[in-house]
């Protein structure tokens, strides 16, 4: 799978991103990095990844042991202050609705913690390489 992400013409940073399936993604820079502010920014993508993962591994999680979960909600707050010094923080509050059993809530976050996001985040080593074309 490739994503595709081309600069739009009428933004100064703000980016269409092309996922096959999917329309109307788009990143963009706050107002005060000089960009328009129209779209979540990168951080904000990276963080809510995170966040969307956790959800959906403790709704599957809950629907094979057939729990009555109704729904979760997540906020990821991010701490970034240090992060040219490489730490980024992020502190993460799961509600998990109709789930009333402490025990079972407290299973949930601990599978959560073992989304495919979270390990990649705390365990891997991930490699990148950039490569430039003619444009």
């Amino acid at each position: 799978m490739s994503i595709r992400i081309v600069t739009e013409h009428n933004g100064r940073y703000r980016q269409c991103v092309d996922i096959e399936g999917f329309e109307d993604l788009f990143v963009d820079v706050d107002t005060a990095y000089g960009g328009d502010g129209t779209a979540p920014d990168p951080h904000d993508y990276f963080d809510l990844s995170l966040g969307a993962c956790k959800a959906i591994t403790a709704q599957m999680y809950a629907r094979r042991k057939e729990w009555s979960l109704d729904g979760v909600s997540v906020t990821v707050k991010r701490d970034e202050r240090e992060e040219a010094k490489g730490v980024y923080r992020l502190e993460v509050n799961m509600t998990f609705h109709g789930i009333k059993d402490p025990a079972q809530r407290e299973r949930l976050e601990q599978i959560s913690h073992k989304c495919p996001i979270h390990r990649l985040m705390t365990t891997s080593t991930v490699e990148i390489t950039t490569r430039s074309d003619l444009g």
